[in-house]
């Protein structure tokens, strides 16, 4: 009887470890850059400005083999902008538009991952920008995985959307300047 018990005990524990080992948690590669959140959005209609945010961080959990079990969460600092022109970026970071001392932090956090094909998949949360949250769907790809030349894991994915500025509250420059392309790069270090 206690081969038996001692037995279950083992083979329930292994099922549980290996339950939780598919699952990795990984960090945000800020320190390293390896990691971008860049954006577009028209210029009057003639040209777009290209801009990234330079600060933030964030982590996600991953499992190829059940993607829709992976979850993401970043925060942004949006003083952080940056768009290669000091005094527009002074003007975006003002009141008239992202007014980043009011609300000085962007965060997303996944509620949802539907996979879409073979290395894609649809990931839907939570965006609270500007004092306003709504949901907001990004089309990801995954880049790959695997190890990295000093002894780490890693993870790599890019996510595209588009925002309407104005469900956030934010009046864009011009009539065609009220959507704002979003253009995501990520990599993931395991965290053991």
């Amino acid at each position: 009887m206690l081969k038996k018990t001692f037995a279950a005990l083992a083979l329930g524990t292994a099922l549980l470890s290996a339950g939780q080992a598919m699952a990795a948690e990984y960090k945000i590669d800020k320190e390293g850059q390896h990691a971008f959140v860049d954006w577009k959005i028209s210029h009057l209609g003639y040209s777009f400005i290209h801009g990234t945010f330079k600060d933030f961080d964030g982590n996600f959990t991953w499992d190829s083999a059940k993607p829709e079990a992976s979850k993401i969460s970043v925060d942004l600092k949006t003083a952080s902008l940056w768009s290669n022109h000091a005094e527009r970026d002074k003007h975006i970071a003002s009141a008239d538009f992202l007014d980043v001392k009011k609300y000085p932090e962007a965060k997303f956090v996944s509620t949802s991952v539907k996979s879409t094909g073979d290395k894609t998949a649809d990931v839907t949360g939570d965006l609270t920008m500007h004092g306003v949250t709504k949901p907001v769907t990004f089309k990801a790809t995954f880049n790959g995985e695997g190890k990295d030349p000093w002894g780490g894991e890693r993870a790599g994915f890019n996510a595209t959307t588009t925002l309407n500025l104005n469900d956030f509250g934010i009046k864009g420059p011009g009539a065609t300047s009220q959507t704002l392309d979003l253009d995501i790069s990520v990599e993931g270090v395991k965290q053991k």
